[in-house]
């Protein structure tokens, strides 16, 4: 592909997280009848805060990957960013259309959140590929642990819900592997504590807004 080729893809994936309409290559999972499974008003409304949430998560790991992607340097690496990106975006588009399917919205804060994960992804990028995969790592490893913590809170019946958030869990397990032995190396704990902090700031923000 030219340059100009593949300035608009990045631009395309750029703006189908912010503002909608990603493309999933795997189907959502859990089954089409679990799809309107029946909640009641708060049950409904925790659940969309949960989705919310993990869209979110998954509108920042778009602009990671596309940023730490855009400065690696080597190619396999470039590649396993790539492939990790486009499982990521299976799991964006299946966060909106559960959003959807509960009546509910993403988040309005995508833009904000976008452009801050694309600069800390550039910056770990710049730092190297070894510190840049060790970033990918943890970031999947405290996004593992965030998902398993909803798996224990949203609602026994919306199993539909449930299926999308442990097939996300399975998914950024198998990431942070790839990066790790791609690599990566265990970020300082200073940074460890510095990501979970920024990550309490959004969800809780996320849920609501």
């Amino acid at each position: 592909m030219t340059p100009i080729d593949r300035f608009i893809i990045e631009f395309d994936t750029a703006l189908r997280s912010v503002v909608g309409g990603a493309n999933a290559q795997r189907p959502t999972p859990g089954s089409e009848s679990g799809a309107h499974s029946t909640l009641d008003a708060t049950e409904r409304k925790h659940a969309a805060g949960l989705m919310r949430v993990n869209h979110v998560g998954e509108v920042c790991a778009q602009a990671l990957y596309q940023s730490q992607k855009l400065v690696a340097r080597n190619p396999q690496i470039q590649e396993m960013l790539a492939h990790s990106g486009q499982e990521e975006m299976d799991h964006l588009a299946w966060c909106e259309t559960r959003l959807k399917e509960l009546g509910s919205h993403t988040s309005y804060l995508n833009p904000f959140w976008y452009a801050g994960s694309f600069a800390i992804g550039l910056i770990a990028g710049l730092a190297g590929d070894k510190w840049s995969l060790g970033f990918v790592a943890e970031t999947e490893k405290q996004v593992e642990n965030h998902l398993e913590s909803h798996l224990k809170t949203l609602p026994e019946e919306d199993h539909r819900s449930r299926a999308i958030v442990d097939q996300m869990r399975i998914d950024e397990i198998e990431h942070g592997q790839a990066a790790l032995h791609a690599g990566g190396v265990d970020l300082p704990k200073p940074i460890q504590k510095m990501m979970q902090s920024i990550s309490k700031v959004m969800t809780s923000t996320a849920y609501k807004i």
